[in-house]
């Protein structure tokens, strides 16, 4: 695609690249290279350099909110409380399995389990990760469970092929379409993305 809109990114690990991968390819851009991986924590330790690159270049930002506080703003103000100009922090209510389960067809086709039984409001979810998990159990699919249910006695919390089963569906399947109707977080990242895009090409015409 000619003048396609690139942005690098930093991310918690496998599942989050994936996911900010076809979302951006959903909107029609494209992701550079992916930084981080190697968990939240590493993830925060990093922010200050990638929103100092972010003065020159598109730079995402995608974290879980999970437990540690009340809300992406306060983490936002917390981790960033000045984002530089081509920063877009944006934070997953409240894990990126939450925008992975909103896509309630694809899930559920992928597990092969009833639409009914995957939850409708997957923001509202206190650990969608255990959520799918459990979802996967029920799963008629042995290869399914095999690849996202730790096995018994495990202190795993997900299959040994959890990141690689999820990641190959996000590439594959999932819609981010029909996740942002269910997902208020993943519907601001796309409009957060596409501001993003719309600020830099603006710079650029006006340099």
């Amino acid at each position: 695609m000619p003048d396609a809109f690139t942005f690098q990114a930093a991310v918690e690990g496998i599942l989050d690249e994936a996911v900010l991968r076809r979302a951006a390819k959903h909107l029609g851009m494209e992701l550079g290279d992916v930084y981080g991986q190697q968990g939240k924590q590493q993830l925060e330790a990093s922010v200050n350099g990638y929103n100092n690159a972010a003065n020159h270049w598109p730079w995402t930002v995608l974290v879980d909110l999970d437990k540690d506080h009340s809300c992406p703003a306060e983490l936002r103000s917390e981790w960033l409380p000045e984002e530089a100009r081509y920063m877009c922090l944006r934070v997953a209510v409240r894990q990126v399995e939450s925008w992975v389960l909103a896509d309630v067809d694809g899930i559920a086709s992928l597990l092969g389990v009833k639409k009914s039984l995957v939850p409708s409001e997957p923001d509202s979810e206190d650990d969608a990760k255990r959520t799918l998990v459990e979802l996967a159990e029920q799963s008629p699919r042995a290869k399914i469970r095999e690849s996202l249910v730790p096995t018994p006695g495990s202190r795993r919390k997900v299959g040994q092929l959890y990141n690689a089963t999820l990641s190959m569906f996000v590439a594959d399947r999932w819609n981010p379409a029909e996740a942002a109707a269910s997902s208020d977080s993943l519907a601001r990242c796309l409009s957060a993305l596409t501001l993003l895009r719309s600020r830099w090409q603006e710079d650029q015409q006006n340099d």
